[in-house]
């Protein structure tokens, strides 16, 4: 009895008859498979995705292999992709209740008066402590996440880890207070150096 060939082939057929073999095609091939250009298969492999192999029948691909590494490499494209997308959304909100915020403080400008209106720049330096705040949260926000959101296993992981980030960003707007006597403060003095450069005058 004759001892069972591990691959048979015919004119136009490579038959794989035995599990565990290692199969190799040439550039063209693979090229075909994964339905992308042979410049962008050069891409891949000066970035490491994928590897060339040198043969006896010259340069080929391990299609297991070579397969499994595109779509893996396809599939944390997609997920970092979506990742940015939430994140500049989330952005996007956190600069909006940032317009919200600075509304309000210029509401209070007008509206909070001791003997006479505040001057926009006691109001300003104010409000530059709050957009400072926020803005340095959300620049950090990016960094902050990056590692972490690589690290989480599906996409409803990531959510969560940023609307917790996000949480905290609007925990500390919230807790941004006007202190009259800040206000107060700033006036008086502005009055004392006002009245001491009138004496000097």
């Amino acid at each position: 009895m004759s001892e069972k060939q591990p691959v048979a082939y015919d004119e136009e057929n490579v038959f794989i008859l035995q599990n565990g073999l290692n199969l190799y095609v040439k550039l063209t091939d693979l090229v075909s498979f994964l339905g992308v250009s042979k410049q962008y298969i050069g891409q891949l492999v000066n970035q490491g995705t994928l590897i060339k192999t040198e043969t006896d029948y010259g340069p080929m691909y391990n299609i297991m292999d070579s397969v499994k590494t595109y779509m893996d490499s396809q599939s944390e494209k997609i997920k970092k992709t979506e990742e940015e997308k939430k994140i500049d959304k989330i952005r996007a909100q956190a600069e909006a209740k940032l317009k919200v915020a600075k509304a309000a403080m210029a509401e209070l400008q007008s509206k909070e008066l001791q003997g006479k209106m505040h001057r926009s720049e006691d109001v300003q330096l104010f409000t530059q402590g709050l957009i400072d705040m926020i803005k340095g949260s959300l620049m950090s926000l990016p960094g902050q996440l990056a590692v972490e959101a690589s690290l989480c296993e599906t996409a409803e992981e990531a959510q969560i880890l940023i609307k917790d980030a996000v949480k905290e960003i609007l925990r500390e707007i919230s807790e941004f207070d006007y202190d009259p006597e800040k206000y107060e403060a700033l006036v008086r003095e502005r009055q004392n150096l006002d009245e001491k450069q009138d004496d000097e005058e």
